[in-house]
């Protein structure tokens, strides 16, 4: 390397990881991050947490070095971290503050590197099968791999992770022999037709979510009420659910049973997203579902959501479960009467997620968008639940 090469590689910001900056957060440091995007883009997904400061600052206005109104909202005593979509903007950004003096990196890969963390979490369970949770905190995606006796299956699988479940289910001792999904999807790309294709494993939909016009070009097997699927020395017991969707649907196995977006630890389901005219009556029908299907199981069910959002808190290990009975003593949408319910569910339901007339159709089978531009569809919040703040006290 010449003189004049180690002078400039000098000169080159440090980059942070994904991960290193989640792993930041998650201890409670005081992390400052500068998002570089456009407005829009920030107000509609950003990073957040307690014990985060963020600033948006376009990258447009940074070609000319730093103004002095954001000088004014730097710190001078931490380190500043900054971001865009992909990370080479904000590396640009990040050099010039670096000259001004300031403590400061950037994050690789931006908010698309972001978008590829996913966390993995098993919980106790009574019976046999061992249950874990997958996170998607960029989104607040669940989903969940079940495996009892050399057999797994995997619950509202994302595409742009089918790797990770075969390769955990393989650490398991164990083959996939289902992926199913509780409902057709509007935030994320379904990764159940992927699954079905890469292993052994059977696409399972609920019988209702395929009236809704699914066009796959494989073979796919059907659930409805009261079925039940084996698995190991386990089943999976089968609970339509409909109100945030038709054909909604939850999976019981042993005490945990996987709502989907039917019921959240903080919140319960929007149900305007397959026909907004019909809200009304999506949500009296989430009523019945709730009331009739979920709130007459024993107290000690765990549930077992497909999201969580900004204002859900996780438990003690980074899952996101929470017991019924818990739920019912501290979520009052969970006690109203009918009427009631549906005047409150319907009232103010947050904005809808991005994309999700193009998601839903993924889901369907009615578009084909390759690896990429499916995982571009789904960048951003999911917004399944019915309020953006929490509904339990």
């Amino acid at each position: 390397m010449t003189e004049k090469e180690e002078s400039d590689s000098d000169e080159t910001v440090a980059s942070t990881t994904p991960i290193e900056l989640k792993e930041r957060i998650d201890s409670g440091e005081e992390v400052f991050i500068l998002d570089a995007r456009s407005e829009s883009d920030f107000e509609e997904w950003h990073i957040d947490g307690e014990n985060v400061e963020i600033v948006n600052y376009p990258y447009f206005q940074l070609l000319d070095g730093i103004p002095e109104d954001l000088h004014v909202e730097l710190p001078n005593d931490q380190r500043i971290t900054v971001l865009c979509a992909k990370g080479g903007s904000s590396e640009l950004v990040a050099e010039n503050i670096d000259e001004d003096g300031y403590n400061v990196d950037h994050l690789a890969r931006g908010m698309k590197g972001w978008a590829r963390i996913y966390e993995y979490q098993e919980f106790d369970v009574d019976g046999d099968a061992t249950i874990a949770q997958y996170r998607r905190p960029s989104s607040g995606c669940l989903a969940y791999l079940v495996a009892s006796d050399g057999e797994a299956a995997v619950i509202d699988p994302l595409r742009a992770f089918t790797d990770e479940y075969e390769q955990d289910a393989r650490v398991l001792g164990a083959d996939l022999v289902y992926a199913l999904d509780t409902h057709i999807h509007a935030d994320h790309i379904s990764g159940v037709r992927d699954l079905a294709d890469e292993t052994a494993a059977t696409a399972v939909l609920p019988e209702a979510a395929v009236e809704r016009g699914v066009e796959y070009d494989q073979p796919y097997e059907t659930v409805t009420d009261s079925d039940t699927l084996s698995l190991g020395n386990t089943e999976i017991e089968v609970i339509s659910t409909p109100g945030h969707t038709s054909g909604m649907t939850a999976y019981k196995v042993g005490n945990v049973l996987f709502t989907g977006d039917g019921l959240f630890t903080e919140s319960v389901a929007r149900p305007d997203l397959e026909d907004p005219e019909a809200a009304k009556d999506a949500a009296r029908t989430l009523y019945k579902s709730l009331q009739e299907q979920v709130l007459t199981l024993p107290e000690d069910t765990i549930v077992a959501p497909a999201h969580f959002s900004d204002s859900a808190t996780s438990n003690d290990d980074g899952t996101y479960t929470a017991e019924l009975g818990n739920l019912v003593e501290r979520m009052e949408a969970l006690n109203m009467d009918e009427d009631e319910f549906v005047e409150f569910i319907v009232a103010d339901m947050p904005p809808q997620p991005a994309n999700y007339e193009d998601i839903i159709a993924t889901n369907l089978g009615q578009q084909t968008p390759d690896d990429e531009e499916a995982f571009e569809l789904e960048l951003g919040p999911n917004n399944c639940a019915a309020s953006e703040e929490a509904l339990t006290n």
